[in-house]
């Protein structure tokens, strides 16, 4: 769930008339005579389409008592509804292969659906059958009871959620917003499922409720489909809103344990909401202040903290703004807050420079191009404009900040940056015990009844989707060269945004690249690399990317986007730092103090100790994974190592670029060659290779955290599986029966849907050029670890003595099917996913040969991939949190 905007529209009570669709360029707007609003939004950059069905209730209209109903709804909505049971639902999901999911807010419950552009008409079946009604079964409640819980229990593990949650109760203390949309257990055990009902017939009506759809469609398409499966549902009279009356806040502070290595302060303050005339500027001043040469961030520098921004979060009738900074184990977040108050007051007292307002400004317009480049962001900004900020489309914002002025953001500084009434947060970095061995072997002796992944008849109108097993063409038409020094270019031309979008990665693996006494050198670099190129110092390097509006990062991942028109100068920009980094000895010294205390408070952090548990259990003593910094490793580096580290590994023919966009192949490939063609490569390539592995032994470990409530499980076992070995593709296509997509896996029937014993449940196949690991994961309460750990094993051991059934088969190749168009809705995801494919030495189209596989793939060969893989007696299982019984 997402602590973000929300909001409440009243309504009319009387169904709204009807209007006329006002079509904008690519947008098509309507509103039903029912009172559903539409909103149509055509981005072609791939054939997949996201449909958002907001409707705006949450926690501030839950009853007395009952923090969390319109959560525990939003869980039901998954459990069915008239004319479509819960399995047919989960089935459907799964077949769909898409983000089906849900976000509960204050004022705000958004259900979330992407799927392939064909298969809109489904979704918006779906979403029309919700918006009549839900089944809200008490058998259904008691089931979904457990697995909300264990969601409460797994936030409620998280030292950060704790912090934020801490901070809401004290600046909105005595109004609906003192507390999120969670819930708590004791509330749940006291709702039934009439309460839901009720809560459902109350608020889920048409014309409480904004549709949008973006993605590859027809618009006026796409609104008859919707008239038709929405029309005739009846509008509600709605019950008035809840008021909203903030006390004064009143300062203070507090302090949480957490488990991470490094900790965190916020001092937060109160502000109006996203309908305020001030929450243009307030914005513009939340990217003054997160701004790189603005004296927050300076604090990075000068070596008092290690990440440092504001935030301005928009809730329905308010605003929480705050300032964050993470600081090392050992720093005194007492000082580091007189600093951080004393920016705030000259701020408040001084103003900000004009010419940061200016490079706010720009960067949003840039922003606002860039939320074109995915279809599900895209679906995402306009709900939120729409029934967050009032506003009719995402411009109206950015048309809003344009017309801010100097004196506006100085004016709104001086009366909300009131730190007579700032609440103070500080989480604490603490260590943890050793890791303790299990005893009575992998996975217990609990007698559990496994569930059956039985199979569901669905109807008509989603039937189709499922029987459809093609192949899926790509839209994608890269253009790949490469150039005298071995860089390898790959360029896609997309017109969705006036941007373009340059990604690389150079192939890399510290674990066997830091000479040996070195361990963090590469941290060390990662950090170095902010502080500008031999030719611009960081502060004149941020003015340059300030300027134009762009994004940059340097590193073995390096990236940077701006505006089309600006392309050629972030790219140079980019090569600048990417080739020629400063380096300076003056911020050496200070990082390598840091990272050596950060190393120092990882290597007994509960979170680094699990997972190098883990890797101790399943690879030998002289692995090279196992290597670790140290903080006296970390202190020997000098200048020299790191320079050394740099040239040996960052090299042109271990480096890949993807540039995505509007620009020509020919025109992206000569600023290509222009400034990254002199890149050159010295002496042979390091290593990048892990050994194999001998098969590991089972292990039970538990590393004790005293700051969760629940157990985050591991349960895994290595593999000498190569990602180019054909049995990938049969253990894939298995690991997709286990848990590879939504409600309909057998190891989410199991631990979550029947049994209650998860929230959520993950299986996943990291296949490697030289060797694998497979994996489950799940959060659980301590009692439940063995209990759930059982159930996976057994589950892996039926794969391997039983045939997958054929309609379960068809099911997931379906699924697995219709990730090449979802993985192609993103100009990030395309990027990411040609990197990782080009790391692997796989083909680019690698997505469509891996399809034809699965098509082709028959139940014996997925047993027979587990049964020679596959070792269900073998696994470790690893728990961070209370020790498990």
């Amino acid at each position: 769930m997402r602590p973000l905007l929300l909001a409440s529209l009243a309504l009319a009570a009387a169904a709204a008339p009807s209007a006329a669709p006002a079509a904008d360029g690519e947008v098509l707007r309507a509103t039903l005579e029912n009172g559903l609003r539409v909103i149509v939004v055509r981005n072609a950059l791939a054939p997949v389409v996201t449909t958002s069905v907001n409707y705006l209730v949450g926690s501030d209209e839950a009853p007395a008592g009952f923090p969390g109903t319109a959560h525990a709804e939003e869980h039901m909505m998954f459990r069915g509804s008239p004319g479509l049971t819960a399995d047919q639902l989960a089935d459907i999901g799964s077949v769909l292969g898409g983000d089906f999911n849900a976000d509960t807010r204050e004022g705000l419950t958004q259900y979330l659906f992407t799927v392939p552009a064909e298969d809109l008409d489904v979704a918006l079946h779906i979403e029309a059958l919700r918006m009549r009604g839900a089944l809200n079964s008490a058998k259904e409640w008691s089931q979904e009871r457990g697995a909300i819980e264990q969601e409460v229990a797994q936030d409620l593990s998280e030292p950060g959620y704790v912090l934020y949650s801490k901070l809401r109760a004290r600046l909105f203390a005595g109004t609906p917003y003192a507390h999120d949309a969670l819930g708590t257990r004791p509330s749940f055990e006291k709702t039934t499922a009439a309460m839901l009902q009720t809560f459902h017939q109350t608020w889920y009506a048409p014309n409480n409720a904004v549709l949008v759809i973006a993605g590859d469609v027809e618009p006026q398409a796409a609104l008859g489909e919707v008239r038709s499966l929405f029309g005739d549902i009846r509008p509600k009279k709605l019950p008035a809103r809840p008021a909203v009356h903030p006390r004064s806040v009143l300062p203070g502070s507090f302090t949480v344990d957490t488990d991470r290595p490094s900790g965190t302060l916020m001092v937060a303050l109160r502000t109006p909401g996203p309908r305020s005339a001030d929450f243009a500027a307030l914005e513009v001043l939340a990217d003054v202040l997160s701004n790189r040469r603005f004296d927050l961030y300076g604090l990075v520098p000068q070596g008092k903290a290690t990440a440092a921004e504001f935030a301005l979060e928009p809730l329905p009738r308010a605003g929480l703004a705050y300032a964050v900074v993470s600081f090392t184990a050992g720093s005194d977040p007492h000082a580091l807050e007189g600093e951080v108050r004393a920016i705030l007051a000259r701020v408040a007292r001084e103003g900000v420079p004009p010419a940061l307002v200016e490079a706010a400004k720009l960067q949003e317009r840039s922003d606002a191009q860039l939320q074109r480049n995915s279809i599900g962001e895209l679906a995402a900004v306009w709900s939120d404009a729409v029934t967050i900020f009032g506003l009719e489309s995402p411009d109206d914002d950015l048309r809003r900040i344009e017309q801010v002025t100097v004196a506006d953001v100085n004016r709104v500084a001086r009366q909300y940056l009131d730190l007579g009434h700032a609440v103070t947060g500080v989480m604490l970095p603490r260590g943890s015990g050793r890791p303790v061995p299990g005893g009575g072997g992998f996975g217990g002796h609990e007698a559990i009844s496994l569930g059956e992944a039985h199979a569901t008849a669905l109807p008509p109108w989603a039937s189709k989707a499922l029987e459809r097993l093609t192949v899926p063409a790509s839209t994608l038409r890269p253009v790949v060269s490469t150039l005298p020094n071995g860089l390898t270019l790959i360029v896609q031309s997309e017109d969705v945004s006036d941007t373009v979008s340059v990604y690389g990665h150079i192939r890399n693996r510290p674990e066997t690249e830091e000479a040996g006494g070195q361990e963090g050198v590469s941290q060390v670099l990662e950090r170095l690399l902010p502080y500008g190129s031999e030719h611009l110092d960081r502060l004149a390097f941020q003015e340059a990317l300030d300027a134009i509006g762009a994004r940059e990062h340097a590193g073995t991942d390096f990236s940077a986007q701006s505006l089309a028109e600006h392309f050629d100068r972030s790219l140079e920009l980019l090569a600048d730092n990417e080739l020629h980094p400063a380096l300076p000895a003056a911020a050496l010294e200070v990082i390598r103090a840091q990272v050596a205390q950060g190393v120092a408070a990882r290597n007994v952090s509960p979170g680094f100790l699990a997972q190098r548990s883990l890797r101790g259990a399943l690879f030998p003593a002289d692995d090279p994974s196992l290597r670790m910094a140290t903080p006296e490793s970390v202190r020997s580096l000098d200048d020299a190592a790191v320079r050394a580290y740099y040239r040996r590994v960052f090299r042109p023919d271990l480096a890949t670029i993807v540039i995505i966009g509007k620009v020509t192949p020919a025109a992206a490939a000569a600023a290509v060659t222009r400034y990254f063609g002199g890149w050159s490569a010295n002496g042979p390539p390091p290593p990048t290779e892990l050994p194999g592995a001998p098969p590991n032994r089972a292990g039970v470990i538990a590393v004790p955290n005293a700051s969760r409530v629940q157990d985050r499980v591991v349960l895994a076992q290595n593999l000498a599986l190569t990602r180019a070995d054909p049995d990938y593709y049969p253990l894939a296509l298995g690991n997709a029966v286990l848990g590879g997509s939504f409600y309909s896996t057998r190891l989410s029937i199991d631990l979550r849907k029947n049994a209650g014993l998860v929230y959520g449940v993950e299986s996943l196949l990291q296949a490697g050029r030289t060797r694998s690991v497979y994996l489950v994961e799940y959060a659980s309460d301590p009692q439940n670890v063995g209990k759930a750990a059982a159930l996976v094993a057994r589950e892996l051991t039926t794969m391997q003595e039983a045939p997958v059934g054929a309609d379960e088969l068809t099911r997931v190749k379906a699924y697995l099917l219709r990730q090449i168009p979802l993985a192609e809705a993103g100009v990030a995801e395309i990027a990411r996913g040609m990197l990782g494919r080009r790391d692997l030495g796989l083909p680019l189209d690698e997505p469509s040969n891996a399809a034809r596989h699965y098509v082709e793939l028959d139940a014996p060969a997925v047993q027979a991939a587990f049964r020679k893989w596959l070792r269900p007696a073998d696994l470790v299982r690893v728990s961070e949190g209370p020790a498990p019984p």
